[in-house]
C-alpha cells in the first residue's frame, strides 16, 4: 500500500522500475466493477430512475451484434498467437512499439466478438427492474488510441447495454493527432445511435478530458470506461441496480453525487493518481466502494503508457497532501523524491474536505482497511540497510514482476537513496519488512540454506523470519544462530548478504539510513 498498488496509476521513476504509488488497496477487485454507495449524511443518494413506459425490445441492446463465426480469430475471447515472419512480423513488432499493445493482432479480431461468461452462474438468476433503473451516460476519453481497441470498446457498449438504460455514449478526444482519429472516426461514429464525439481544443489529460464528458452528459449516472475495454453481456445492470458505481479506470457514479463530492481534482495533470484520490475521498466523506462480481469488463493493459506520464507522481503527492494526514510521511519515507515534487496549490481541495466534514485517514485505516500492516517507521529502523564494510552497498530487492514478489534472493547493490527496492523496515516484531509492494514480504532464511529470500509476512512471525539488530550493528538470525554478512558472489562482481558464523567483521555490521550521505 505504501509504495505500489494493484491499480498502477503512479509510475516508478528509477533505474529498474516504475515510479512509486502512494497506494490504494486491493479493495477494487479485478473481477468486476465497484460500486460507489453513500451513507445518510450529505447529498441525497441517487434515487431510482422514474418509471418509464415499457416498449417492446427496449431491454434489448442498443445495437444487435452481427454474427461472428465460432472459428474466427479470437472468437469468444480465445487466446491467439500468430506465427509470423518477414514483413508481417515487422509490422506486428511496430504496432507493439507504437501502442504497447499488439494492435496488428487486434486489427484481425472482430470488433463484434462475443466474450465467454466468466461470472458466477448465480448472476444469471438475478432479476432487474429495468423500468425503474436510472439511465447512464458512458464516457470514454481517449488520446491517440488504436482504431480497433477504441471501436471494439464502443461497439461492446452498444451491443451489451439495454437500450432502456443507455442514455448515450460520449467519446472525448483529448487532442489526438493520429490521422485515423479525425475524419475517419467522425464518419464511423456518425452512423451509430446514441454516440457523441467531443473534441478538446488542447491536450487536457485523462482527468479533465473525463470532466468534459461529464459536463455534457445527460444520463442520471456517469459510467467511465477506459478506451481499450470490452463489455460482457450483463455488465451494466448490476451497476445500476443499487446506487451508482465506481472502480479505478472503469467506474460509474451518480452525476449529482460526483458533483457533490467535488468531481475530479482539476489540479491533477494527464493521468495517474486520480483514482486513489477519488477513492480516499469517497470513503472518508461518507461513501463506500463495493465490487460487483456480476459486472465484467475486459481491459487491455499496455506494457507501458504510449504517452507521457511524468505528472503522475505530482498527482499522487496531491492525494497524499489532502487526504493522508500524518500518514503521508510513510509514503514520503519510501519515495523521498516525491517530497521534492511540485504539486501545485491544494487549498481548495482541503477546503472541500472541511466542507464535506470528511473523516481522517486514521479512520480509513482502522475501519476500511484494518488488515493492512501500518508501518512503524521507528527512527533508526527504516530506510536503506547499508553495510559498514562495503559502505556503498545496501540491501536491494527487485522481483521480476509484481505478480512474483515472493521467493527471490535479496541482493546488495550500490545505495541510491531513492527508496523503493532499497527500502526496508525493521519492526518491533523482529521482522525485516519490504513493504513497498502488496502483499508485503519479509526476509526469511529457508532451512538448510544461508540465503536471504523473501517470504509472505505472517501475523505470527515464523522463526525463520526473526532477526535481532544488535547494538553493534550485527544482524543476528535467531533460528540459525548466525549473522548476516556481505560477500562477493563466487565468479561474479556482485555482492549478496548471506548467513555466516558471527564475528567482529565490519562486513557483518549494518546501519539503517533514511538519506544518502
Amino acid at each position: 500500500m505504501w509504495g505500489r498498488a494493484a491499480w498502477r496509476r503512479c509510475p516508478r521513476g528509477r533505474r529498474r522500475g516504475r515510479e512509486a504509488l502512494l497506494a490504494l488497496l486491493a479493495l477494487l477487485a479485478l473481477a468486476g466493477l465497484g460500486s460507489v454507495l453513500r451513507e445518510r449524511r450529505g447529498a441525497k443518494a441517487a434515487e431510482p430512475g422514474p418509471l418509464r413506459t415499457p416498449r417492446p425490445g427496449r431491454r434489448d441492446p442498443v445495437l444487435p451484434r452481427p454474427p461472428v463465426p465460432d472459428d474466427a480469430l479470437g472468437a469468444r475471447g480465445e487466446a491467439v498467437r500468430l506465427q509470423l515472419q518477414g514483413e508481417e512480423l515487422r509490422l506486428q513488432e511496430e504496432s507493439v512499439r507504437l501502442h504497447q499493445i499488439n494492435i496488428y493482432l487486434s486489427d484481425r479480431i472482430s470488433l463484434h466478438r462475443r466474450l465467454p461468461e466468466r461470472w458466477n452462474p448465480l448472476c444469471k438468476e438475478k432479476k432487474y427492474d429495468y423500468d425503474h433503473l436510472p439511465t447512464t451516460s458512458v464516457i470514454i476519453a481517449f488520446y491517440n488510441e488504436a482504431w480497433s481497441t477504441l471501436l471494439r470498446t464502443v461497439y461492446s457498449v452498444l451491443e451489451t447495454s439495454p437500450d432502456i438504460l443507455l442514455e448515450e455514449v460520449i467519446l472525448v478526444d483529448d487532442y489526438s493527432d493520429r490521422e485515423h482519429l479525425k475524419e475517419r472516426l467522425a464518419n464511423e461514429l456518425s452512423s451509430l445511435p446514441k454516440v457523441r464525439l467531443i473534441r478538446a481544443n488542447k491536450r487536457e489529460g485523462l482527468v479533465r478530458a473525463r470532466l468534459l464528458g461529464a459536463s455534457a452528459a445527460k444520463g442520471e449516472v456517469l459510467t467511465f470506461l477506459d478506451c481499450h475495454c470490452e463489455c460482457h453481456e450483463g455488465w451494466l445492470e448490476p451497476l445500476l441496480q443499487r446506487s451508482p458505481t465506481m472502480a479505478g479506470g472503469l467506474f460509474a457514479v451518480s452525476k449529482k453525487y460526483f458533483e457533490y463530492l467535488g468531481s475530479y481534482d482539476t489540479g491533477m495533470e494527464v493521468w495517474g493518481g486520480e483514482n486513489l484520490e477519488f477513492s480516499f475521498r469517497i470513503w472518508q466523506c461518507g461513501g463506500t466502494l463495493e465490487t460487483h462480481p456480476c459486472s465484467h469488463v475486459g481491459h487491455v493493459f499496455p506494457k507501458q503508457a504510449p504517452y507521457s506520464r511524468n505528472k503522475a507522481l505530482a498527482n499522487c503527492v496531491r492525494a497524499a497532501e489532502v487526504w493522508m494526514d500524518e500518514f503521508k510521511e510513510l509514503y514520503y519515507h519510501r519515495n523521498p523524491h516525491a517530497r521534492l515534487e511540485p504539486f501545485g496549490d491544494v487549498t481548495e481541495r482541503k477546503q472541500l474536505r472541511a466542507k464535506l466534514q470528511c473523516k481522517d485517514f486514521r479512520w480509513f485505516l482502522e475501519n476500511v482497511y484494518p488488515e493492512l500492516h501500518v508501518p512503524e517507521d521507528r527512527p533508526g529502523f527504516f530506510g536503506m540497510l547499508q553495510n559498514k564494510g562495503l559502505k556503498d552497498y545496501c540491501f536491494d530487492y527487485n522481483p521480476p514482476n509484481e505478480n512474483q514478489i515472493m521467493g527471490h534472493q535479496v541482493l546488495l547493490y550500490l545505495c541510491h537513496g531513492m527508496g523503493q527496492n532499497q527500502f526496508f523496515e525493521y519492526t518491533s516484531q523482529k521482522e525485516i519488512r519490504y513493504n513497498t509492494h502488496q502483499p508485503e514480504a519479509c526476509i526469511a532464511v529457508e532451512a538448510g540454506t544461508d540465503i536471504l529470500t523473501m517470504h509472505l509476512c505472517q501475523d505470527t512471525v515464523p522463526e525463520n523470519q526473526k532477526f535481532i539488530l544488535q547494538e553493534d550493528g550485527s544482524l543476528f538470525h535467531t533460528q540459525s544462530n548466525k549473522c548476516v554478512q556481505a560477500e562477493r558472489k563466487p565468479f561474479s562482481d556482485s555482492f549478496v548478504p548471506l548467513l555466516r558464523d558471527c564475528t567482529d567483521s565490519e562486513h557483518q555490521k549494518w546501519l539503517f539510513k533514511e538519506h544518502m550521505g
